[in-house]
């Protein structure tokens, strides 16, 4: 059985799927029409990858789409009930593109909320405070990432928790799947800094960084 479905052939997808194989989690990579493109993406990875397109079976326990909101949504409602009993991983920062200055969901929701409505796998937060070129490598400036995981599912939870520790990124359970509204708000704030040309030295290879005590 495949460990991980990834959703997406893209920059986000690479990081992720990156992850998966470091530590040592068979993935699927399904793309979203052109077969072609996760092939391309699977041969870069190497070995413990099976590809395929979206409509496939979805093969792994646990499901990242790396897309957008909305096609996240779309995602939901394709798979419908074919989606019971995973874990489904929402990385998206629902930001409202029409203005770049707010999020497209309703004060005091967020995408994952919504997407728990939609579908009946267990929705997790996670990954959506991490950009995708810094994912590849796990680190950034020598600092082992950050992954932010929110959720109301304790096993789905550890589920995630137990994969991006495993990848070696240092995994931080923030609470229920209502603290994604501030995941969210948070990975907003980070993209406006990366986005930001002033500021050419936080350009999309920057990474939050919670430090402990010591």
């Amino acid at each position: 059985m495949t460990d991980i479905t990834i959703i997406g052939t893209g920059n986000m997808a690479r990081g992720l799927a990156s992850r998966a194989i470091a530590a040592g989690r068979s993935v699927q990579l399904l793309a979203h029409e052109d077969k072609a493109k996760a092939e391309s993406l699977a041969s870069e990875l190497g070995s413990g990858v099976t590809t395929g397109v979206l409509g496939d079976s979805v093969e792994g326990q646990i499901v990242i789409p790396a897309v957008y909101f909305d096609a996240s949504k779309a995602i939901v409602s394709q798979y419908g009930q074919a989606l019971s009993g995973k874990v489904y991983v929402d990385i998206t920062n629902p930001v409202d593109f029409s203005t770049f200055d707010s999020l497209a969901v309703a004060a005091g929701s967020s995408a994952a909320e919504e997407l728990q409505k939609l579908t009946p796998a267990t929705v997790v937060k996670a990954f959506n405070t991490t950009f995708a070129g810094t994912l590849v490598s796990g680190e950034v400036s020598g600092q082992q990432l950050d992954v932010l995981i929110a959720g109301d599912d304790e096993p789905a939870v550890k589920a995630v928790s137990d994969f991006a520790s495993a990848a070696g990124l240092n995994a931080i359970t923030v609470g229920p799947l209502r603290r994604a509204q501030q995941l969210e708000q948070t990975g907003f704030l980070n993209i406006l800094l990366s986005a930001n040309d002033d500021l050419p030295e936080y350009q999309w290879n920057s990474a939050l960084k919670f430090l402990p005590a010591v």
